[in-house]
Formats: C-alpha cells, sequence, structure tokens
C-alpha cells in the first residue's frame, strides 16, 4: 500500500487528526477518542499507519505484563506535497476528497455525541461562501491563511486549550477561462 492510499482512508485521517499537534497516545486512548470505530479496527489501522513509517513510537511501557506503545505522528510524512499532489489522477483527487469529508463528517458527528456538546458555545463554524479570484490572488488568499495558522501552529497541549480541527476547502465553481476569454 503507498503512502497516499494509507492517508487517503477516513478511519486512518481520524487516527493522524487524533494524533496531531505533537500529541502522543496509545491505542487505548485512540479507542477512547473513536468510540464509534471498532477497536479491532483501530488498532488493525495504528499497525498498518506504524508499519508504513508515519507513526513512530514515543514511548514504551510495561503495563500489567504487556508493552504499552505511545505513539506520535510523523508530521513529515503525512503531508501530500505539491509533487504529488500534481502526479494524482483525478479519481485519486475524488477519493481523497471523499476519504476527507468522511472523516471530518465522523468526527463532527463524534464531537455531537459528546456529553455536554454546545456547537454556539464552542463558535463551531461550517459556512461557505464564494470569493472571485485571479490565480495570483488565490496564491496570495493561500499563503495569507498559512501565516495565519502558522502562527499557532506550534501551540501544544496546555491548560485552557484544547484541539480544534480546521478544513479548509478550496476549488473553482467553473470552467478556467482560455486566454482568448472564452471558457
Amino acid at each position: 500500500m503507498d503512502t497516499l492510499e494509507l492517508i487517503l482512508h477516513p478511519v486512518r485521517l481520524r487516527i493522524m487528526w487524533a494524533l496531531s499537534g505533537g500529541r502522543t497516545r496509545t491505542t487505548s486512548d485512540l479507542c477512547e477518542s473513536l468510540p464509534d470505530v471498532p477497536k479491532t479496527t483501530l488498532y488493525r489501522h495504528v499497525g498498518l499507519l506504524a508499519d508504513a513509517g508515519l507513526l513512530e513510537v514515543a514511548d514504551e511501557q510495561r503495563v500489567r505484563g504487556m508493552i504499552e506503545r505511545h505513539y506520535r505522528l510523523r508530521q513529515d510524512a503525512t503531508r501530500i506535497d505539491p509533487g504529488t499532489a500534481k502526479a494524482m489522477s483525478l479519481e485519486d483527487h475524488r477519493h481523497g476528497f471523499a476519504a476527507a469529508m468522511a472523516a471530518l463528517l465522523a468526527e463532527f458527528n463524534a464531537y455531537l455525541d459528546r456529553p455536554g456538546a454546545d456547537p454556539a458555545a464552542d463558535r463551531v463554524g461550517y459556512r461557505q461562501g464564494t470569493l472571485w479570484l485571479s490565480s495570483a490572488e488565490m496564491e496570495e488568499v493561500a499563503g495569507e491563511l498559512v501565516e495565519v495558522f502558522r502562527a499557532r501552529a506550534g501551540n501544544g497541549p496546555a491548560p485552557g486549550r484544547r484541539p480544534h480541527v480546521i478544513s479548509a476547502i478550496f476549488f473553482p465553481t467553473e470552467e478556467r477561462e482560455q486566454s482568448d476569454g472564452t471558457p
């Protein structure tokens, strides 16, 4: 299984999100975080990610005679770089988008199923809008967003902080104009 196929799976995406932000977790911790995923499924997917080098063992401890591993996400191994994205087929992009949306929906449902979930107080948002942008303007917007997120990317777990899923989706809704102005 190649890295792209490993990453573009709803359960594995959720595992990677659960380990994002520098967090380390055991498979038991992950089972608590993803209660809707059967334990055997979760263990299998953690094993696949670890075997592929996307997860690394941060620590091992003996617990009741067994070795308990604390996993950490290898950030460098889990990104789809621009070259890989360019080489992806349209079907790969379709599959990736569907996997990402399935994982996002599962995370949102898990959030809503938690006791005390309060979307208004948590400032949950899922708005869409349209921006009319040239290619150069789109590059500027993407760069500006990277800077906004980069300013907080170093934040780690701390009192009063909890992780938030941020999902930005960009795609044009109309055909690209030709140099003569026709679609």
